[in-house]
């Protein structure tokens, strides 16, 4: 009997869940963030204006979604330089629309670029002190463990751009997901798979960071996330986002995901590879005899793996990603 990993039924929607406009250090206003997106295919865009949560839900119609959410960074220090300077930056998106309070809030620090003119519009919980952001392990997991615990979706962002490396990110706890790929550059199998093996069970993800670069030809496009659901609304659009029903992707398509038995299956659009990687040394990859292509494969489970992810390559070396599934969920 097949168990679908990826839901039968349902529409796969095109999303960008790191998104920034001109309300915070972007150059792009956000409608014309929305009318670029749309334009190029895309279903949702999460705004992750820098540590300011405002509704966007004007921006929503029957073709389009508009998440909210905000991103907070937290710097070391030891450097004034911010070329060099390590940090962390993570996406908190609120799981229900009507959730506009910010979590981790301080009165009076932390705001910069257009995020200051923004700050009488902020809701916070006024009866907690004012928060502070420091560069430790302990604090960036207390600050995604608040997120979690007041309904948003948690997201770790870009480790390379941030300069991070296994001694930061393998102390961070209470992530939903990390940036597999974040816009056309970066690209973080040996993270993700860092943090499975170190036994987090949490997905992956693609967006593009857009800011700092004017749209519409710079920053979109370069990643993004399919979502499959049965309908385009919020609620139901952030409850398979908890659910895992979706990959991370610079272009190539995974179509269906099932497990039958103890087989993988995976149809695909036209790829040169196909590869799946397990938690051990029981990795197998499929690749396309010269001139032609692939569109499926199959992958026999064994027992002392404890998870399994896929990975895709298309003839120009763009790359799509499925989240790792656990063994001891499947069976």
């Amino acid at each position: 009997m097949k168990k679908y990993l990826l839901p039968q039924n349902g529409k796969f929607y095109r999303a960008n869940l790191h998104a920034h406009t001109n309300m915070s250090d972007g150059e792009a206003s956000p409608e014309l963030v929305k009318e670029v997106y749309k334009g190029m295919g895309y279903s949702i865009v999460a705004y992750t204006d820098h540590d300011i949560l405002l509704d966007r839900s004007q921006l929503s119609d029957k073709e389009f979604l508009a998440l909210n959410g905000y991103e907070m960074e937290i710097n070391g220090k030891g450097t004034p330089d911010w070329s060099n300077m390590e940090t962390c930056h993570i996406c908190l998106i609120a799981l229900e629309p009507d959730n506009l309070k910010q979590v981790c809030w301080h009165r009076s620090d932390y705001l910069y670029a257009h995020a200051v003119e923004y700050r009488d519009q902020i809701q916070f919980y006024e009866d907690e002190p004012d928060y502070i952001r420091e560069y430790t392990g302990e604090c960036i997991s207390d600050m995604m463990k608040r997120g979690r615990e007041h309904g948003f979706f948690v997201t770790y962002n870009h480790p390379t751009c941030s300069l991070e490396n296994y001694t930061h990110y393998i102390n961070y706890h209470h992530m939903h997901a990390m940036e597999m790929y974040n816009g056309a550059e970066e690209y973080n199998p040996r993270v993700y798979d860092d943090m499975l093996r170190a036994g987090k069970r949490i997905y992956c993800i693609g967006g593009d960071d857009n800011h700092n670069r004017p749209l519409p030809d710079g920053g979109c496009g370069g990643s993004w996330t399919m979502i499959k659901a049965e309908k385009l609304d919020y609620r139901t659009i952030t409850q398979a986002l908890l659910d895992g029903h979706f990959y991370a992707t610079q272009g190539p398509e995974i179509r269906e995901l099932w497990i039958e038995g103890d087989e993988l299956h995976v149809v695909t659009s036209d790829v040169e590879k196909i590869q799946f990687i397990p938690s051990n040394r029981r990795a197998k990859r499929f690749c396309a005899e010269e001139g032609k292509c692939l569109n499926s494969a199959v992958y026999k489970m064994y027992p002392d793996s404890e998870y399994v992810r896929i990975t895709l390559v298309d003839h120009r070396g763009r790359t799509a990603s499925s989240n790792a599934y656990f063994r001891d969920e499947l069976f």
